[in-house]
């Protein structure tokens, strides 16, 4: 077993990064940001400039906004000002109402609310607002994390400056993992430990079941339980994973006031590291604790690969996540260690290079791609077939397989990062 002090380390970092969140990260992350500068001001904004890194705008464009009806940046922008509270950090739209989106909206036709691309940055995740009112102006940033404020000034007097840590100051320190090791934590450490990890089943189930009782996004989820889809896919443990991780998303996408279960900054993440991963094991009648740990596995890999890719990239997430519901859906078929890896490495000489093309309600058609390779993956792992070291990016060291797809995402792919915005901003 992991030595207690080690296992407390990553026990900290899983509930630092799988936290609740109501909406898209990036424009929830933006309304947060919003919401701590108007706090700042300590009244309601008359002006709001909102300076962005390019990934967060790619992913803030063209989704829905809990509880307004309405996509994209403004309505988000609006809210955060109006009845924001940062302390909720992604749930920070919790209190919105109808009479909050009427007055969001008049905000929006003043035309008050300026959003431009942040030039000359290269960290992938920045949001710097300034709200001015009065005579005043107060400064937010985040950077790093949607949920790390890393500048915070009024009039010009910082309260808070870490864009250019001291000497000697530093984040939280990164705990090292490798794939055996988060293995070895998820099978070993003890169950009370892991129990919390559960409150994913509930809170992603639930987006899943809001979903099939409404039509968000492009519906998906419940596409996929019609009959004439039945007589296609089959009613099959195969077609239920794919139902529910899908209509988690279309809910999430399509703007539904629900909250899920987030995994390094991402919704939908930890919806594809959950969902495959519950109904699997509700379906063969897995027991709670073996529930428990794969889906302590699922997650805290995909925060392990997360750790080298970084939090945005040109590499869609549903990648990540799906490796790790693959992992999880191992286990649960009574894999070891050398299945898990065979998983991982099939995943990894799939899905590689799928784009991120922002977040929208088609979302949920990459998940179920994705979640679809994981189930193949798994099974594939379970037969002994697993891609050898001859072919492509694939390495007989599972940890090195990892760096590939991951360098790949963060270095390989900058400039089909570049092109894909300057598609989704010059469109005709």
């Amino acid at each position: 077993m992991i030595p207690q002090e080690e296992r407390e380390r990553i026990l900290a970092l899983v509930r630092r990064e799988v936290v609740p969140a109501i909406g898209c990260t990036e424009p929830i992350a933006v309304a947060l940001c919003t919401a701590r500068a108007a706090e700042l001001l300590g009244r309601e904004p008359e002006r709001i400039d909102v300076r962005l890194s390019a990934n967060i705008l790619k992913n803030a464009m063209g989704v829905g906004i809990p509880g307004t009806g309405m996509i994209g940046l403004p309505i988000a922008i609006a809210l955060g000002a109006l009845v924001g509270r940062s302390e909720y950090e992604l749930e920070v739209l919790r209190d919105v109402t109808e009479e909050a989106v009427a007055r969001g909206r008049a905000m929006i036709d003043r035309r008050c609310i300026s959003i431009a691309l942040k030039e000359g940055i290269e960290e992938k995740l920045y949001i710097e607002v300034r709200a001015a009112a009065g005579g005043h102006e107060a400064t937010a940033v985040i950077a790093g994390g949607h949920t790390r404020f890393v500048y915070l000034a009024l009039d010009g007097a910082a309260e808070l400056d870490r864009r250019e840590p001291a000497a000697g100051e530093a984040d939280e320190e990164p705990v090292p993992l490798t794939l055996r090791r988060v293995w070895e934590f998820a099978t070993t450490a003890p169950l009370d430990e892991l129990r919390f990890i559960l409150e994913t089943r509930r809170l992603n189930r639930a987006a899943a079941e809001r979903s099939f009782e409404a039509d968000y996004g492009h519906s998906i989820g419940r596409t996929l339980r019609c009959e004439r889809e039945r007589r296609v896919m089959g009613d099959s443990i195969f077609a239920r994973i794919l139902s529910y991780t899908s209509a988690a998303c279309d809910a999430r996408m399509g703007g539904a006031p629900v909250p899920v279960m987030s995994n390094s900054g991402s919704g939908n993440q930890g919806i594809a590291a959950t969902l495959p991963v519950v109904v699997y094991a509700e379906e063969t009648g897995a027991t709670e604790d073996e529930t428990v740990r794969a889906l302590m596995l699922s997650h805290l890999v995909v925060i392990y690969i997360k750790q080298t890719l970084g939090r945005l990239s040109a590499l869609c997430g549903c990648v990540v996540a799906a490796t790790g519901s693959s992992c999880g859906i191992v286990s649960l078929m009574g894999g070891g260690y050398d299945e898990v890896a065979a998983a991982v490495k099939n995943m990894i000489a799939n899905l590689t290079g799928m784009i991120c093309d922002g977040a929208k309600p088609s979302c949920a058609m990459k998940l179920t791609s994705g979640v679809s390779t994981a189930v193949i993956s798994a099974m594939m792992a379970m037969d002994g077939h697993c891609v050898t070291p001859v072919e492509g990016i694939i390495e007989e060291d599972v940890d090195r397989c990892i760096r590939n797809l991951t360098t790949i995402g963060r270095d390989g792919m900058n400039e089909t990062d570049r092109l894909v915005l300057d598609i989704m901003t010059h469109k005709q």
